[in-house]
């Protein structure tokens, strides 16, 4: 089947935003006394804030009585940090106007709430582009489970196959393989090289590298 839309996973992809989730967290963490290494958060990336909250606090035994209050300062401070800080990744620019010159319906699939991802949308002038935008933050199940690349593609009336997404974390890879969609991972470097990343039909180092021949690669 053709490939005919492309959607894109947000925070780590799009905008460099893990480091402020990163400093969000350890700001707003640090008030309960929790202290996380690089290591234990790269351990979490892709969840949702609420997942990530209740398992960092249920791992340091903390009792966790006002996850709405915690989750809501974490996004406000993310935003926040954003705002301040946020940067595209290498290749924006040209992973989109790769897929608008090839006629490509785009979406959007995040583990995000809909307004840290219009803050990011916005801040990278990319949403006269987007056709449509879906959030897992309210769905009964984040990724790695697929419903919410499965609800992008039914809202750009696009079957499965015809979709090739883009991930950067393991979650996110998972849940667009359980999807049945093309998958494209652009890792981190400093776990690039993990063994993990051969469950995606193609990895790569940054978004700058896709082309043509890469594209017919996946069908």
């Amino acid at each position: 089947m053709q490939l005919n839309t492309v959607i894109f996973d947000m925070d780590g992809l799009l905008i460099d935003s893990e480091p402020l989730w990163n400093e969000a967290s350890a700001y707003i963490f640090g008030h309960y006394g929790i202290h996380l290494t690089p290591q234990q958060y790269a351990t979490t990336t892709g969840l949702r804030t609420k997942e990530f909250i209740t398992h960092w606090f249920n791992h340091f035994k903390i009792p966790l009585q006002e996850a709405d209050i915690i989750e809501k300062d974490l996004i406000d401070k993310v935003i926040e940090l954003v705002l301040q800080k946020g940067k595209p990744m290498p290749g924006l620019s040209h992973i989109f106007n790769f897929f608008i010159d090839r006629n490509f319906k785009t979406g959007i699939a995040s583990s995000s709430p809909r307004n840290l991802i219009d803050v990011v949308v916005d801040l990278l002038n990319i949403r006269p582009h987007l056709h449509t935008i879906t959030s897992a933050a309210l769905l009964a199940n984040g990724k790695p489970h697929p419903e919410v690349y499965l609800n992008c593609a039914a809202e750009l009336k696009a079957a499965p196959a015809e979709c090739i997404c883009f991930e950067d974390s393991f979650p996110g890879m998972i849940a667009v393989k359980a999807a049945r969609m093309k998958c494209v991972v652009v890792p981190d470097p400093k776990i690039s090289k993990e063994l993990k990343w051969h469950a995606a039909d193609l990895r790569i180092s940054s978004l700058q590298n896709f082309n043509e021949l890469l594209l017919q690669s996946l069908y």
